[in-house]
């Protein structure tokens, strides 16, 4: 899931094309109670899918393969997808869900002015293929118009402000994009309790900087296709002498990725941790003209801004002010085409007529992805209005499809997890005292909330209309944008909310020392309250362990209990963490997920120490559940083995080419293959399994990998 810096996320996610997007919630409405459901049943059931294994690996060489690999030979992947796992079915229950809401709301005829009405409204906008065709780029002109309008630096910096969205986040790679040159993120200080906004690097057009400078040859192909789909999307829009002018653009994004800080560098929040004076913006990164800039960002008020990354602001800035202001203006046009034709935030096709949604799947969703087509329009419907009115659609949801039993289930493992973590700090030999008492005091005072949030998002100054889905979108996301700008100045919320109910995703909070299990995650098959003990604590106990341990990664040592940027370990404590996660980090390399392209164990460090300790304090957190019982025997296997399986089965996953190299490039999880051999580390899985010297993912005692 993600891991937010209060966001910052941190966390477990498999990026799914057409997945919910994560709306950001605020407080208005206490939220309203969810629906009773029937008791458990008196004899649980298995909860494991022995149907997915292929018995002619050993578990002992392949443990993924074993517990995956039968499903894997028989499942082709959908057209409109380019992977499908575990998470795709939780995604889907969700979608078919939404659906229902959806249609409900439409069926009663809701009043003017009401969510419910912003809701149907939303969709039946979106569905109107035909009015989308006749209108054209109409939702978008204003905005091409001022792009032409541009006579001066003066009001280039204005239209880079005024194209700032809040749609980044500093930790979580896989929200990394901004279709500007900047993305600005709203949250608590890092040392203060304050909100700030941070100023992060944008404004390329592919998802990472290595799809500009790698030499390897898959990239030397993308970077072709890119400038085809440039020169093609400028052409649909009547844009002249198309060819010079995509050369020009991407040359101008080829120096912009320069600058940019790696993905690895901009997870270190020391590096991160540059709050300027806005005043002195104009010293530090010139070239843009800063006050305006900042004046029509909304940002004017403020007298300091993160720079998150510095290098790249500068050298961005350095760009802005020496590159041709003719070149400028065509980069704009056509971003401003690209993100109305695609919707970064749920990777699929936009709200432009087709012919430009078709240009911008065969690039974004084809090339960049391996998908070999789009999504049918009316499950991109249901998830733009999910994205664009989160909490509306989650408090429905919430009410109908997650039962107070499930929620206190949920808790009640929670709380096992969390002491399961007690006891494991208080067992650890080579920890101080004093160590292990600040980390004792962080997990009791962890906010955990589940499901849904306390109080629900007011939409009410959003205008919604039945007949614009490109503006409904765009007033969507400045709504967003306007949201989180109101949040400075205000009183810090640690118990606010970073995703939507509806959400197939769970989520950890360093500067609020929460964590966000949303009701859509807490479904089949990652929870059942009628299985036994043991798949619930392998699949959905091993994802909250994996939340619980990021409090305690490499990211989340840097932080208290108060969610404040303070390391509390001692020097040899320290030493002894980052001896072991360098061992992590090299374990983790050596996979080879494609021929010549490894997983980066740097890179995904953090998730990686998440999923060994999570999955350790969720098998402890399950023995301690059985109260000194022998665990049933049930289908043959033993708890152990059900346990160990049940996690492998939450990494089942089959994954396109295109869409496994872009994840191991830019995303800070390893790729779910890889994480259900996360086992290896795992004591006990060796003696369910008996895996032994000569297999593969054996290891021997002292080489495996105990953090927490």
């Amino acid at each position: 899931m993600p891991y937010r810096l209060n966001a910052l996320s941190l966390g477990l996610t498999l990026v799914l094309a057409g997945s919910l997007a994560a709306c950001k919630p605020a407080t208005n409405e206490t939220a309203s109670a969810p629906a009773q459901t029937t008791a458990p049943a008196a004899t649980p059931v298995s909860g494991i899918d022995l149907t997915g294994l292929d018995k002619t690996v050993k578990p002992g060489d392949d443990f993924d393969a074993f517990a995956n690999g039968g499903w894997r030979k028989n499942f082709e992947i959908p057209a409109d997808r380019s992977n499908y796992g575990a998470f795709t079915q939780l995604l889907e229950t969700a979608e078919k869900r939404n659906a229902e809401l959806i249609a409900e709301l439409a069926a009663g005829k809701p009043a003017a002015g009401t969510d419910a009405r912003r809701i149907a409204d939303f969709h039946t906008a979106y569905m109107d293929e035909a009015g989308t065709e006749k209108r054209g780029l109409q939702a978008l002109q204003p905005q091409l118009d001022a792009i032409g309008a541009i006579a001066s630096r003066s009001d280039l910096s204005r239209a880079f402000g005024a194209g700032v969205r809040a749609d980044t986040d500093p930790l979580n790679a896989t929200n990394f994009h901004t279709d500007n040159l900047f993305g600005v993120f709203v949250a608590k200080g890092l040392q203060e309790p304050a909100y700030v906004a941070t100023l992060m690097q944008g404004g390329l057009g592919m998802p990472d900087r290595e799809y500009y400078l790698s030499s390897d040859k898959e990239m030397v192909e993308t970077r072709k296709k890119y400038e085809t789909y440039v020169i093609a999307l400028l052409k649909q829009a009547g844009i002249a002498d198309a060819e010079s002018k995509a050369k020009a653009i991407i040359a101008l994004e080829t120096k912009i990725a320069k600058a940019h800080a790696p993905l690895v560098d901009s997870q270190n929040v020391h590096k991160a941790n540059n709050p300027w004076d806005t005043a002195a913006f104009a010293q530090r990164a010139p070239g843009i003209e800063w006050a305006a800039f900042f004046d029509a960002a909304g940002l004017a008020a403020q007298k300091k801004i993160v720079a998150w990354q510095p290098g790249a602001i500068t050298g961005i800035a350095r760009l802005v002010g020496s590159e041709p202001l003719p070149v400028w203006k065509d980069y704009l046009a056509f971003h401003a085409l690209d993100h109305a034709a695609w919707n970064q935030a749920l990777r699929g096709p936009g709200e432009l007529p087709k012919a430009y949604t078709d240009l911008a799947f065969g690039f974004h969703g084809t090339t960049l992805a391996g998908t070999p087509q789009a999504r049918e329009r009316s499950k991109r419907a249901l998830d733009a209005t999910s994205s664009a009115l989160g909490d509306a659609l989650g408090k429905l949801y919430a009410a109908k499809y997650f039962p107070a039993a499930s929620k206190a289930k949920v808790e009640e493992m929670v709380g096992n997890i969390l002491a399961a973590f007690d006891e494991r700090v208080d067992s650890l030999t080579w920890m101080t005292p004093q160590t292990k008492a600040k980390a004792r005091e962080k997990a009791k005072s962890m906010r955990v909330s589940v499901g849904y949030p306390e109080r629900w998002r007011d939409y009410s100054s959003l205008d919604i209309r039945p007949d614009d889905a490109l503006g409904n979108r765009l007033r969507a996301e400045l709504h967003e944008y306007r949201y989180q700008l109101s949040k400075l100045g205000q009183p810090v919320d640690n118990g606010e909310w970073w995703m939507t109910p509806q959400t197939v995703n769970a989520v950890q909070l360093p500067l609020q020392n929460a964590m966000n299990f949303p009701a859509a995650i807490l479904d089949k098959p990652f929870f059942d309250p009628n299985a036994d003990a043991a798949a619930n604590y392998g699949s959905i106990g091993a994802v909250i362990g994996h939340e619980i341990s990021h409090g305690f990664d490499d990211t989340g040592a840097e932080f208290d209990g108060q969610g404040r940027l303070a390391n509390w370990w001692t020097p040899a404590d320290t030493q002894h963490f980052q001896e072991a996660t360098k061992k992590l980090a090299d374990q983790y390399s050596a996979y080879e997920p494609l021929p010549g392209l490894r997983v980066n164990g740097k890179q995904t460090s953090g998730e990686n120490i998440a999923d060994v300790s999570g999955l350790t304090i969720a098998y402890m957190a399950y023995r301690k559940s059985l109260g000194g019982k022998q665990a049933p025997v049930i289908d043959g296997l033993s708890g152990d083995q059900r346990f160990f399986l049940a996690y492998a089965e939450t990494w089942r996953s089959k994954i396109r080419d295109a869409a496994l190299r872009q994840r191991i490039l830019t995303d800070g999880h390893a790729p779910a293959a890889q994480r259900a051999q996360t086992v290896r580390n795992i004591d006990a899985w060796y003696d369910a399994w008996g895996a032994k010297p000569g297999e593969k993912l054996y290891l021997a005692p002292a080489d495996r990998i105990k953090i927490w």
